[in-house]
């Protein structure tokens, strides 16, 4: 059954973006959006579906991913704020989103799946996944 299941999940079988790192364990990847740049996705290599189905060790490992992405978003494109999420709603596999957000941003205060706020698209900082891939070096 497991099997079966992660051959029909996204998140197995592709990518899920532009791989910017990986380890055994988990990838970061960065999530094609104009709106958003800066956003990006870790993904749990393995096919689970909630944090509680990784041990202590594993949950603690893929933290310090999430938490070092934000610190790199953070310097890298400077948000007024960053969104942490992870849903899995629509893609049940663990993943988590690292989004860049500003108080100009089409959807700001509502999440980046909410009601548009605003039409205009102000400029936002423009870093190649060269500079991420710097910034994402020094993970495990």
């Amino acid at each position: 059954m497991a099997d079966m299941v992660s051959q029909s999940c996204e998140l197995c079988t592709g990518p899920g973006g532009r791989v910017l790192w990986q380890s055994a364990r988990c990838r970061v990847v960065r999530v094609d959006d104009a709106d958003y740049p800066g956003f990006c996705r870790v993904i749990w290599n393995a096919h689970v579906r909630e944090m509680t189905d990784l041990d202590a060790v594993d949950r603690e490992a893929l933290m310090r991913v999430v938490f070092a992405v934000e610190a790199a978003v953070r310097q890298l494109f400077a948000p007024d704020k960053i969104n942490l999420a992870s849903f899995g709603n629509m893609v049940p596999h663990l993943h988590w989103h690292v989004i860049p957000r500003w108080a100009d941003d089409r959807h700001f205060p509502e999440p980046i799946w909410g009601r548009v706020q605003r039409e205009d698209r102000p400029p936002r900082p423009v870093v190649d996944d060269a500079a991420l891939i710097r910034a994402l070096a020094h993970l495990e």
